[in-house]
Order: C-alpha cells, then sequence, then structure tokens
C-alpha cells in the first residue's frame, strides 16, 4: 500500500468535513479531495490548510451530491493524480426541521433524503470504480445517534440515518470479497452549524440547543476518523458510537 493514501471528503466546508481535512492533513500521509456546496468556504479551507501544513496535495471541487449527474460528471473526471480514490469519507447530510409527522414539510424531507441517503449512494456509487482496483480501499459514513434511536420529532431525519446504518452493515458485506473496508461513525450531540441548518437559520434557537452542557466539536470526531484509518490493515471498526460525556442517549442530556 502506498505511503499517501488520498481521501475524497463530502461536505468539507464546514463542520465535520472541514474538521477532518485538517486533521488528515495534520497527519500528514493524505492527498486531500474536498468537495462542497460552497466552493468559498472550500478555498478558504484550502488556504488554511496550505498555510498550516504547506506539504499538503488538495484539490477541491464545487457538488452539491444530490445531483446525481454532477456528482458522476465531477467524480469521473477528477484530475489524474487525484483520480485513485482510497479513502472515501460520505460526510455530507443535514436535518431540515423538527416538526411532527402530521405537520412537516414535504421539501424538508425530501432535501433529507436527497442529500442523507440519496447522496451518500450517487457519490459511494461513483467513487467504487476509482477504488476497487486498489484492493485496499475504505469507506467511512457518518451516521447519527438518530442511526440508533428514534426521537420525539426526528422521523424523517431519523429514517435517513437508520438508512446509513444499514446501508453501511450491507456495504460491508458487498465489498468485502473486494478488500474494501467500510466503518460508520455516529455521533451524538456534536456543536457544529447543524441545528442552524435544522432551524433554517435561527442562530439563537441553534444555540440554545448546545447551552449548559459541553458537546462534541467537529475536531473530535476527526479524531476518530483519523484512529480508524491509522489501524493496521487487516482490522477494520465496523461501527462507533461517539457521544459527549453530559448526553446518555438521544433522549437524556445533562445540562448545569
Amino acid at each position: 500500500m502506498s505511503d499517501i493514501r488520498t481521501v475524497l471528503i463530502t461536505g468539507a466546508s464546514a463542520g465535520i468535513g472541514e474538521a477532518t481535512a485538517l486533521q488528515l492533513a495534520k497527519d500528514g500521509n493524505y492527498r486531500l479531495v474536498l468537495c462542497a456546496r460552497r466552493i468559498q468556504k472550500l478555498e478558504a479551507l484550502k488556504k488554511r490548510i496550505l498555510s498550516d501544513f504547506p506539504n499538503t496535495d488538495i484539490h477541491i471541487f464545487e457538488l452539491d451530491v444530490r445531483d446525481k449527474g454532477a456528482v458522476e460528471s465531477s467524480i469521473s473526471n477528477l484530475p489524474s493524480d487525484y483520480s485513485k480514490i482510497d479513502v472515501l469519507i460520505n460526510n455530507a447530510g443535514l436535518s431540515q426541521g423538527l416538526d411532527p409527522i402530521d405537520t412537516g414539510l414535504t421539501d424538508d424531507w425530501d432535501r433529507m433524503i436527497d442529500t442523507n441517503l440519496k447522496g451518500l449512494l450517487y457519490v459511494t456509487h461513483s467513487t467504487l470504480p476509482l477504488m476497487k482496483e486498489c484492493k485496499n480501499g475504505q469507506i467511512i459514513n457518518i451516521g447519527s445517534i438518530a442511526a440508533k434511536q428514534v426521537y420525539p420529532k426526528g422521523n424523517v431525519y431519523n429514517a435517513t440515518k437508520h438508512a446509513v446504518d444499514a446501508l453501511s452493515k450491507a456495504m460491508r458485506i458487498d465489498l468485502v470479497e473486494k478488500g474494501i473496508k467500510v466503518s460508520a461513525v455516529h455521533p451524538g450531540m456534536v456543536e457544529t452549524e447543524f441545528s442552524e441548518v435544522r432551524f433554517k437559520g435561527d442562530k439563537e434557537r441553534a444555540k440554545k440547543v448546545y447551552q449548559d452542557f459541553t458537546p462534541l466539536t467537529g475536531g473530535d470526531i476527526a479524531d476518530v476518523i483519523s484512529y480508524i484509518l491509522k489501524v493496521p490493515e487487516h482490522v477494520n471498526i465496523d461501527d462507533v458510537l461517539v457521544m459527549p460525556k453530559a448526553q446518555a442517549n438521544a433522549y437524556v442530556t445533562h445540562k448545569n
């Protein structure tokens, strides 16, 4: 296996994706392929990475994972130096709204299903041909505590993350003979843009979600991902549930 591994990270412009890109650049033996909807944020991240870790090879491109055609075109036309993907980190995901099923907005449902589920499938399907030849590829899917426990008013978001959990297990079965590892990382409450996106820009409401306790950070999850990528070749970390100390499960959080 080459000392330098090429890693594709979706949703890399903020939160867990951004933190993971920074951590892997710090680790120093990865070539980074970063995509997200917000190209300006990716450009700022690339500048930061090259300032802090100038020897990093990095390629960025704008991508909305919901757009199947754009996914297929972008990945099939990666520059030659970045076209052999060793690691795929399916990080792009979001939640929209926090409503009971009878008053939820179908547009919100579509966006969650299209991003969290179909987008993950599109990216994985397009990346696998670039990975299968190496016989030592690796996929890390970012799930959620919502993949393990359904909570009130989380209905469709819960469903998409349960699907990510199921897909991770199914991918592991389908790809084991091809030498491709599949891991899933399921975070509890992480203070990123997640709640702000869920509440559609309501910063005050989002801020209250993380008050009076210490949530996880994107960096905490990036540390876990970094560890998964460092285990020996014969070892696979199948499934990781990561919670802040103050969160016991999807329903119980101790606040001071």
